[in-house]
């Protein structure tokens, strides 16, 4: 059974006409831990991933593929890291079903360019960090 309907398909290919370069989705999943969560959010990534020929999907055990899953900070499951010509850090705890959907496609469509769409003004003041800056996010379904 499928996750995504053929609406939600609809709309995703569309905004997928954005994408600019090739995507690969790592995905880290364990049967032993969080079974359920860790199936659903392959097959959710996996149906995203179909609907554009430009991602790639890549499925890891943290526990079988540690190193792996140390180069990208992954401590829990189920993670997706959203990675673009290079990992500019785009990971997401959990399923990203719900609120967080449309962060993933946007999310997709962002690493496939490798350019942040930030004001010229925002990218200006950002230059001058001395370091970088990591920012994290966390919502809750509700």
């Amino acid at each position: 059974m499928s996750i995504l309907q053929p609406r939600d398909e609809e709309a995703v290919r569309k905004e997928f006409q954005r994408i600019a370069g090739p995507v690969k989705l790592v995905v880290f999943s364990q049967e032993l831990v969080a079974q359920d969560l860790c199936r659903q959010n392959e097959q959710l990534i996996k149906e995203v991933a179909a609907l554009s020929d430009r991602i790639s999907v890549e499925v890891l055990n943290p526990v079988v593929d540690r190193e792996r899953a140390a180069a990208y900070g992954i401590e829990d499951v189920p993670a997706t890291v959203v990675e673009g010509a290079r990992d500019y850090g785009v990971r997401f705890l959990g399923i990203p079903a719900g609120y967080e959907f449309s962060n993933l496609i946007d999310s997709i469509v962002a690493v496939s360019s490798g350019e942040a769409s930030l004001m010229a003004e925002t990218k200006s003041s950002l230059a001058t960090l001395a370091g970088d800056v990591e920012i994290k996010v966390f919502s809750t379904p509700t």
